[in-house]
C-alpha cells in the first residue's frame, strides 16, 4: 500500500504539490484579508445600528449535546489493512477516547449500493472503467453494504444483516454527513461572513460561478477541497496512465494516491488558515477602534460612491431582470415551497406524535419513571436520526430541473442540505421550549393532573412552532432565490460592468479604503435590483396562505411575554426529576437528597485481535447488528471499547476523571479476546437506582 503511493508521489511530486497549494493559498489570504475587514465594518455598523429579523417565538437550546452519550449499535467494516470484515459495535461517545482511526464526514456521501459506488468510482477515473457485471475490487460480506463516498479522500466500508438495519444505518450516516458538512459556525459574525465570501470572489475569479456542492466542513477543508478541484485532475493525467495490473488494482491504487494528496493539501490549508486568522484577529482592536470613530463618514461615503455605481448599474441589471429573471421566479419558488414546507408539516407531525405517547403514558398511569425515560427521549428527538427521516425525506424531493442549467446550479444539494438543518434546529427548538414550559408547570401546579399540563404546553409550543416555521422558511425561501439569481446575474454583468468599476476607487477615502470595496459594493447594488422582486413573491405567496405561510403583517402575540427568561434555566435533567428512590451503591454528601449516587465508569479502549476471517463472518447470525435507537452526537469511528460502570465505595470517593495506558486482553460478550491499550477512568453522578448497568463493547463515533 505504502509502495504505490511513494513510487507515485515522489519527493518532486510532494514539492509540486506544496508550492501549487502554497500559491492558491496566497491569493485566498489576499481576498480574505480584504474581506476580513468589510465584514467587521458590517458588524460594528449592525451593532450601532441595531435592527434584526423577526423574534422567535420558541426557545432555543444553547448546547443541545452537552453531555449526552444515547447511541449504540454493532455493524460490520472492512479493514484495507488485512482485507477483512471485523464486527464493530458502534456507541457515540463525547468523551475524548484514544482513536485509531477517525472519519470527519465533511463531503462525503453515504451509499447503499455498490452499483452505486462504483459508477461514481468510474466516474473519478476516465479510461478506467469497469466492465457491465465485472467484480468490484472489494467484495461485501453480506447484501447490504453501506458506503462513504469522497470525491478525493478514502472510502469507507461497512455493512449490516438485513434491508431494515442498512436503511436505519443510512439515516445515521446521513446525519453524520448532514452535521460534518454545516462547519461554518454562523455566530462568528465576522470570520464566517468573512471567509464565504472570499471563497466566493475567489472562485468568482477563475469563472465559477452558481453554488458549489463542496462548501462542506470547517474552512481549511473547504479549502483544500478548492485546491483538489484544480489539483486533482492534473495530478490523476501524470499517474493514472502510469498505473500497472488489472483495472480493479488500478481503481484501488488510484484511490489510495488521491487520499495522500488530499491529507497533505488538508495539513497545509490548516496550518497556512490559522495562521491567516490569527494575523487578521491581532489587527482587529485598531480597526475597531478607527471603524467606531469614523463610522458616520465612512457609510457616508459608500453611499455616495454606491449611488454612481448605481447609476451604472441598474439600467442594464433592470434588462436582465424584465427578460431572463422575473418570468422564472415563481416557478423557482414553488419548487423551494412545496416539499421544504411539507417537510416542516412533518416535524410538527413527528413531534405531535411523541406528545401523543407521551399523553398516553400519563393516562395509562406508567409513573414518575416512565414519565422521565420519556421525557429524556424527547430531548434528544431532533438528534435521532431515524425518527427524523420521514422528515428529511420530504426535502429530499426538492427538484431544480429545467432551471439548474439556466441558472448555473450544479445540484439541489446545497439547498436541501440547509433545509434539513433548519427542520432540526426548529425541532429541536420546540422539543426545548416544551420542556421548559412542562418544568415550569411541575413547579408551579404540582404533577396531580399530568396528562392536562403536558396537553397545555403542547397546544402552546405548537402555536409558536406555526409562527416560527413560517418565518424560517420565507428567510429560506428568500436566501435560496438570492444564492440562484444573484450569481447569474454577476455573471451576465461582469464583462459590462466589470471594466468600469475600477475608475470608482478614486472616489473612496484612503483611510476608509480598506471598509469599502468595490466589487462588493458592486454586489450590493445587484443584490438590491432583485430583492424587491423577490421579496414580493415570497409576500404574494404569503398573503395567499400556501403552504400555511403568516403574511408578515401578523405578528403572534406574546402570551408569555416571560418565556425568553426560561431560556437562561439550566436544561432540565428528567432522569432526576422523575427519577427512583432506591439508593444503590454509595452517595456522597453534596448529592444526598437530591436523589444522586456517583459511579465510577472504566472506558477501556481495545483493539480487536485478528482472527480467522471465515470463522468472524460465521458468526454473522449471533452478532447481527442491533439498529440505533437514539443518536445525539455520533463521533468518528475509532476503535472499539467497553464501559464497566462501578459503583464508587467510601475509599475511592475522590477519584478523579484519568486515563491510563496499559497492555492486556478482556474477553467481550461475543468471547472475542481485545487487546487492551488504555483504561479511562470516568466519574460521575447519576440518579440513584441507575448504576447497575451491563457491560458493553463499543466502537465510538462523533461527527
Amino acid at each position: 500500500m505504502g509502495d504505490v503511493v511513494s513510487s507515485h508521489l515522489d519527493e518532486d511530486r510532494r514539492e509540486m504539490i506544496t508550492a501549487r497549494t502554497r500559491e492558491w493559498m496566497k491569493e485566498f489570504s489576499q481576498v480574505y484579508e480584504q474581506q476580513y475587514a468589510v465584514a467587521l465594518f458590517n458588524s460594528v455598523r449592525f451593532e450601532i445600528e441595531g435592527g434584526g429579523g423577526t423574534q422567535s417565538q420558541l426557545l432555543h437550546r444553547k448546547d443541545p449535546l452537552a453531555g449526552c452519550t444515547i447511541f449504540s449499535g454493532s455493524l460490520f467494516q472492512y479493514l484495507e489493512e488485512n482485507r477483512k470484515w471485523r464486527n464493530r459495535f458502534v456507541f457515540a461517545h463525547e468523551r475524548g477516547l484514544h482513536p485509531k482511526l477517525t472519519i470527519n464526514c465533511a463531503g462525503y456521501k453515504a451509499l447503499t449500493s455498490m452499483e452505486e459506488y462504483m459508477e461514481l468510482i468510474n466516474k473519478s477515473l476516465p479510461g478506467v472503467k469497469a466492465k457491465v457485471g465485472s467484480n468490484p475490487f472489494i467484495k461485501c460480506a453480506t447484501g447490504f453494504p453501506l458506503i462513504l463516498w469522497h470525491p478525493y479522500a478514502r472510502h469507507h466500508y461497512f455493512c449490516v444483516m438485513t434491508e431494515k438495519e442498512q436503511k436505519k444505518w443510512h439515516a445515521v450516516l446521513q446525519d453524520c454527513v448532514r452535521d460534518s458538512n454545516n462547519g461554518l459556525p454562523e455566530n462568528c459574525t465576522v470570520k464566517t461572513p468573512a471567509f464565504t465570501d472570499a471563497v466566493r470572489l475567489h472562485r468568482q475569479a477563475r469563472g465559477q460561478y452558481g453554488t458549489w456542492d463542496m462548501m462542506c466542513g470547517t474552512p481549511p477543508q473547504i479549502l483544500a477541497n478548492l485546491v483538489m478541484e484544480t489539483l486533482h485532475p492534473d495530478i490523476r493525467n501524470m499517474i493514472v496512465p502510469r498505473l500497472k495490473g488489472k483495472m480493479q488494482q488500478r481503481q484501488k491504487n488510484w484511490m489510495l494516491i488521491s487520499d495522500a494528496v488530499y491529507k497533505q493539501v488538508l495539513t497545509q490549508t490548516t496550518g497556512q488558515y490559522e495562521a491567516l486568522v490569527e494575523a487578521c484577529e491581532a489587527q482587529r482592536g485598531p480597526l475597531d477602534a478607527r471603524l467606531r470613530t469614523d463610522m458616520d463618514q465612512i457609510i457616508t461615503s459608500k453611499e455616495h460612491v454606491s449611488s454612481k455605481i448605481r447609476a451604472l448599474v441598474l439600467p442594464k441589471a433592470e434588462q436582465i431582470l424584465r427578460t431572463n429573471i422575473q418570468p422564472y421566479i415563481n416557478s423557482i419558488l414553488e419548487a423551494l415551497m412545496d416539499p421544504t414546507s411539507r417537510g416542516f408539516a412533518e416535524v410538527r407531525d413527528v413531534f405531535f406524535r411523541e406528545m401523543v405517547e407521551i399523553s398516553k403514558n400519563s393516562l395509562n398511569g406508567g409513573g414518575k419513571e416512565k414519565m422521565g425515560e420519556n421525557m429524556e427521549r424527547l430531548s434528544m428527538l431532533a438528534f435521532h436520526p431515524v425518527k427524523m427521516q420521514s422528515c428529511y425525506e420530504k426535502v429530499e424531493e426538492l427538484n431544480l430541473e429545467g432551471l439548474q442549467q439556466r441558472f448555473d446550479v450544479s445540484s439541489p444539494s446545497v439547498f436541501i442540505s440547509r433545509a434539513q438543518i433548519l427542520m432540526r434546529e426548529q425541532m429541536d427548538n420546540a422539543v426545548y421550549t416544551f420542556e421548559q414550559l412542562l418544568n415550569q408547570s411541575l413547579e408551579a401546579q404540582g404533577d396531580s393532573d399530568m396528562c392536562k399540563l403536558t396537553q397545555r404546553c403542547q397546544d402552546r409550543v405548537l402555536k409558536k412552532y406555526d409562527y416560527d416555521s413560517s418565518t424560517v422558511r420565507k428567510k429560506f425561501f428568500r436566501e435560496a432565490l438570492l444564492q440562484i439569481i444573484i450569481p447569474y446575474m454577476l455573471q451576465q454583468l461582469a464583462p459590462s460592468c466589470s471594466p468600469e468599476l475600477p475608475r470608482f476607487k478614486e472616489l473612496i477615502f484612503e483611510d476608509f479604503s480598506r471598509f469599502l470595496l468595490i466589487e462588493n459594493m458592486f454586489e450590493e447594488v445587484v443584490l438590491q435590483s432583485v430583492s424587491k422582486d423577490i421579496m414580493m413573491a415570497v409576500k404574494e405567496a404569503a398573503v395567499q396562505r400556501r403552504h400555511n405561510l403568516y403574511r408578515d403583517s401578523i405578528i403572534l402575540t406574546n402570551s408569555d411575554p416571560n418565556l425568553h427568561l426560561l431560556g437562561e434555566n439550566p436544561q432540565v435533567d428528567w432522569a432526576t426529576k422523575f427519577g427512583g428512590d432506591e439508593p444503590e451503591g454509595s452517595v456522597s454528601s453534596a448529592d444526598e437528597g437530591r436523589g444522586f449516587g456517583r459511579r465510577r465508569k472504566q472506558v477501556v479502549s481495545m483493539i480487536q485481535l485478528d482472527g480467522n476471517e471465515e470463522d468472524q463472518l460465521g458468526k454473522a447470525e449471533d452478532l447481527s447488528p442491533k439498529s440505533p435507537d437514539s443518536v445525539n452526537e455520533i463521533r468518528d469511528l475509532i476503535n472499539p471499547v467497553v464501559e464497566v460502570a462501578v459503583p464508587v465505595s467510601k475509599e475511592q470517593s475522590e477519584v478523579t476523571n484519568k486515563t491510563e495506558a496499559t497492555t492486556g486482553s478482556i474477553s467481550v460478550e461475543d468471547g472475542v479476546e481485545e487487546g487492551v491499550t488504555h483504561v479511562t477512568t470516568v466519574v460521575e453522578t447519576v440518579p440513584k437506582g441507575s448504576l447497575g448497568e451491563k457491560t458493553s463493547g463499543g466502537s465510538p463515533l462523533d461527527y
